[in-house]
Order: structure tokens, then sequence, then C-alpha cells
């Protein structure tokens, strides 16, 4: 309970945070803005999907914060103090995986509700509005939340598995831009089964060209890799400190 503690505190303190929080809201006004600027069709009722779908591509930011929060401290010499504090490795990595999922989480969660207005917004002035009884709307919105609360613990496991903080955000960079695209052209279909695509698969947006898994599928696939991370961070941290 105490290292979770600590571990709020640190956010509460330092101004990446905010400063992610605040550019993803600016790339989600973006991302929603240029949809409809560039004469999105209106009676696609998968547009409005894709408008507040922008919540969850967002999630990048969710794991460039998980990445900075074990990752930072190794590259300001402040991990030493917080090690001193929880002498127990394992217990330090636990707590920071739950408290950046959670972060990730409200992260994904601001940002839906600015991608819900902005489409809102959008659309009345077109003369047209949301669906609120429409639950593909809803299971969207609670898609790009879980994508960024599970972006947000597998930035934690990649932040203690690569400690250097430029490396393991070039690293979490490059597999979402190259690598799994990559794997795409090389292995067809089995793309879907890899991060960025299952999280696509969560927020279940129609995707034209996109083969992805249901939303169910992708939701436990993405959980997969957060569980899977968490146990490789947790174990390579206590083997490295013990050695």
């Amino acid at each position: 309970m105490t290292g979770i503690k600590n571990e709020f505190l640190k956010l509460r303190t330092v101004r990446s945070p905010l400063l992610l929080l605040t550019a993803a809201q600016l790339v989600v006004l973006a991302g929603v803005s240029g949809l409809f600027v560039s004469g999105a069709d209106l009676r696609d009722p998968a547009t409005p999907l894709r408008a507040v779908g922008h919540a969850g591509l967002v999630s990048i930011f969710s794991l460039v914060l998980g990445i900075v929060g074990v990752a930072g401290e190794y590259r300001h010499k402040t991990i030493t103090d917080t090690y001193l504090g929880t002498p127990r490795r394992e217990r330090v990595i636990t707590a920071k995986l739950l408290v950046y999922a959670a972060a990730g989480a409200v992260l994904g969660l601001v940002s839906a509700l600015v991608a819900f207005g902005a489409t809102a917004l959008w659309l009345s002035g077109k003369g047209s509005s949301l669906d609120l009884s429409d639950p593909a709307l809803w299971r969207t919105l609670a898609g790009c939340v879980i994508w960024n609360a599970c972006f947000g613990a597998i930035g934690v496991g990649l932040g203690a598995l690569i400690r250097n903080l430029v490396g393991a955000v070039a690293a979490a960079l490059a597999w979402i831009a190259l690598v799994e695209g990559i794997v795409g052209q090389l292995v067809g279909g089995f793309d879907r089964w890899l991060p960025f695509n299952s999280g696509l698969a969560l927020e279940d947006v129609p995707t034209p060209g996109i083969e992805l898994l249901p939303q169910w599928g992708g939701g436990l696939v993405l959980a997969a890799y957060a569980l899977l991370f968490a146990l490789v961070a947790v174990s390579t941290t206590v083997r490295r400190d013990v050695s």
C-alpha cells in the first residue's frame, strides 16, 4: 500500500504525466477535426466511431507514461531512493504496474470524453448528432479506456526491461510504426495478434483493409500482453538486482 501511495505521489509532483495528458488531448482534437474536415460521410454509422476512436489511438501516450515511470527513475537516479524506501523490488514494480495502469485508464477516460465532446460538436455543426442509444458507441469508448490502461502496464514492463529511457521509448515507437506492419506483410493475418492491432480490435471500430480480432478477443490478447510484461518485468528486476 505504501508503494502505491508513493507512486501516486510521484505522478502528482512531476510534469511528465500532465504534459503527456495535454499532448494526447491535442492529438485527439486534431484527429477528430481532421476526420470531419476531410469530408467524412455523415451517413456512415462508422464515422462517429472512427472519430471517438481517436481516444484509443493515443494509447501510445499511456505507453510512454508507463515507460517513464520506470526508465525515467533510472535516468534521473531516483530509483535508488525508491528501492531504499521499499527494499522488496517486486513490490516496487507491482506498485508501478497498478498505478500506471490506473493512470493509463484516466488518460484514456479523459481522451474519451474529449473525443466524445469534439465529435458531438462537429456533428452538431454539420446538422447531425451522436446516437447515444447506439451500443457500439459505448463499446468503442470503453475499449479506448481499457486499451490505454493495458498500454500503461505494458509501458512499465518495457521500462523495467529496457532501463534506458530513450532506448525504451524508441523501441516502443519502432515496434508500433514498423515491426507490426512488417510482421503483417511477412506473415499474413498474424499481425492481428500483436499489441497495437489488438488494441484496434478492442475499440471495435470498422477498419477497412485490416483483419482484426473480435472486440472480446482483442481485449483478452491485450490483457495477456500486459500480464506477460508484468511477470517478465518483476522477474527481470528481481534477478538483476539480486545478482
